[in-house]
């Protein structure tokens, strides 16, 4: 065979190759897409992603039906998407512990930056300093002299190790010098439910509580953003009287990386509508978010510079949750 006819078949078996690819990102999405949540039912990542699960399912014409796979820091969901075929019908919710997981724990079967790809990202935001009314102090300097005097009396609740309210929580202990043992929860709105309660006395969150701080259920003591929130103009940053505190929250989609590019940016495009959508934006603003409408390069711009600014972070502290 002479080499320009051994060229021409391969360069018809390359074509050919490509071809099931294209079919199958054009045909996007044939049947239901299956998406990961992290946390159990109730949390604010569970809400969000059914949000805009139903958007993205409105504009794609197929159902998104979540699945929440708590527990582990967010591991089993991410190991549930690693296991699955990255042909864009399994999505994995994600928020800042997903992607700080293989600096948090030391042996996965997963590697995030390897092995995930941008999707787009769909909130930001700042979480809430909550404590029960038990707890004999109503402002954040009061309540660090508190916890100076009784280092062994506050336990805090979160939706689980490495979480967002995990690291607001350790964050404050570290710069203001005071103690709080970790109680963490299988989803956000059980560790709510046992602060309401009194089981514990602390939590940061932002779930919808403006209506318990209103009935005084329980106290809100700052924010862990740098500005005030619209819903508690009250509630100063816990930057005012912590100095160089700041955590901002933020939550997103990734698919197993391998998933074609066509079918990358239709999931991107349903996603980034659906949050134009003045439902989906009314709801992220009741969990003190609002849209990030990102694009999958922004979205994994963003990831990567929170890997390294909160890998800076756990080093120092020597966070490790194995």
């Amino acid at each position: 065979m002479e080499r320009r006819d051994v060229l021409r078949l391969l360069s018809g078996a390359a074509a050919a190759s490509q071809f099931p690819l294209q079919a199958i990102a054009q045909d996007y999405p044939s049947k239901s897409v299956r998406v990961a949540v992290t946390t159990a039912p109730g949390g604010t990542s569970d809400i969000l992603s059914r949000l805009t699960a139903k958007a993205m399912s409105d504009r794609l014409g197929q159902p998104f039906v979540i699945e929440n796979l708590p527990g582990a820091g967010g591991n089993i969901a991410t190991q549930s998407v690693h296991r699955a075929p990255a042909d864009g019908y399994t999505l994995l919710s994600v928020a800042k512990v997903n992607v700080l997981a293989n600096l948090l724990y030391e042996k996965l079967s997963f590697d995030f930056t390897r092995d995930f790809v941008s999707v787009g990202g769909i909130a930001s935001g700042a979480l809430v300093m909550l404590v029960h009314p038990s707890v004999p102090a109503r402002t954040l300097p009061e309540f660090i002299a508190y916890a100076k005097a009784n280092p062994t009396k506050l336990n805090y609740s979160t939706p689980g190790m490495g979480t967002d309210p995990h690291l607001s929580a350790e964050m404050l202990k570290m710069l203001a010098g005071i103690e709080m043992a970790h109680v963490p929860y299988r989803g956000g709105a059980l560790a709510l439910t046992d602060l309401i309660a009194g089981n514990v006395q602390v939590m940061f969150s932002n779930l919808p509580v403006g209506e318990f701080i209103r009935t005084g259920k329980l106290v809100g003591l700052g924010t862990t953003g740098l500005v005030r929130n619209p819903e508690f103009p009250d509630l100063p940053p816990i930057a005012e009287t912590v100095p160089n505190y700041e955590v901002g929250v933020w939550y997103g989609y990734v698919a197993r990386r391998g998933t074609p590019d066509d079918i990358v940016a239709k999931l991107n495009g349903a996603l980034v509508a659906g949050l134009a959508d003045p439902a989906v934006t009314k709801g992220i603003s009741t969990l003190n978010a609002e849209p990030m409408r990102t694009t999958p390069a922004e979205f994994d711009k963003h990831v990567q510079a929170e890997q390294d600014r909160w890998g800076k972070v756990i080093k120092a502290a020597n966070i490790r949750l194995n």
